[in-house]
């Protein structure tokens, strides 16, 4: 089933934003590009993701307090080799070095979207200098088909609004567990907590009632009101934890100097001469 993402319709705060320039967006025809290309990879690779789970991951990925190489993260989300290494069986890979370059070039892309977008000030969702994140609302597409249709997936357990992407997000944390370590100062502990919380929080089922529907006006209720504002909850929450690293910057490993001995204490090296007149000389 193949529905083109849209974004979503979310209560707006009451403002607007100051940003003067106006992102350039990838087109429709872009992501259907992108959603090609991994279903290739995924007849070679069954766990290739689908392109909702990439999008929090390249979320999570932007976020994280050290910047992260493309060449480590990739081959974590598609399972692809490292550099140096070759594809087997058990692996996925590009059809051709041509592939891979058009999946790297509509990659880069969507990922300067979404850093000028979470590097803008925005005081509204519904600023198109926002981020966005390309969800899909499967639940909404189903309702939305012919009885004969539906059938096909009366047993299947579709995924909530926005879940998907929530996964793809937190499966990035988890990945580098030691960039995402709650920091010292309480307060920015805090911070990154409840922000995590948030975006946690769509990685749920959303068992409200449907009363609405998150990409269009018209469409067929699919989504609790509840789970739209948790929705946008967690896009702040995006932005705050993007705050929260640029602030505090990458950790600063801890040098340990080993302890020299006494001048006059047995030396280190075995010798049973003093330090003083050995190593220390």
């Amino acid at each position: 089933m193949t529905t083109s993402p849209t974004s979503p319709v979310i209560p707006a705060t009451p403002a607007t934003s100051d940003l003067s320039a106006e992102a350039v967006w990838m087109e429709t025809e872009d992501f259907d590009e992108l959603d090609a290309i991994l279903d290739d990879l995924r007849s070679r690779y069954d766990e290739t993701p689908q392109w909702e789970f990439c999008e929090g991951f390249m979320a999570a990925v932007v976020c994280s307090r050290r910047p992260i190489a493309a060449d480590e993260y990739l081959s974590v989300l598609l399972g692809t080799p490292a550099e140096g290494e070759e594809a087997d069986a058990e692996s996925g890979s590009f059809a051709s070095d041509a592939q891979r370059e058009r999946f790297l070039a509509l990659w880069n892309q969507r990922w300067n979207e979404v850093v000028t977008a979470l590097d803008a000030e925005v005081n509204s969702l519904e600023d198109e200098a926002c981020y966005h994140p390309e969800v899909m609302d499967i639940r909404g597409a189903v309702a939305d088909m012919p009885p004969e249709e539906q059938a096909a997936f009366k047993d299947e357990d579709l995924p909530a609004f926005a879940q998907v992407w929530a996964l793809g997000f937190m499966f990035a944390v988890e990945s580098w567990p030691d960039e995402w370590m709650a920091p010292r100062d309480k307060d920015a502990a805090k911070w990154l907590d409840g922000a995590l919380q948030a975006i946690v929080a769509m990685s749920e089922d959303d068992t409200g009632p449907r009363e609405v529907s998150p990409l269009s006006e018209e469409g067929t209720p699919s989504t609790s009101i509840a789970r739209l504002n948790a929705f946008g909850e967690a896009i702040w929450a995006v932005y705050d934890l993007r705050e929260l690293w640029k602030t505090m910057g990458p950790k600063v490993e801890t040098i340990r100097k080993e302890a020299t001995p006494g001048r006059n204490d047995p030396c280190s090296c075995g010798s049973g001469k003093k330090y003083k007149k050995c190593c220390g000389a």
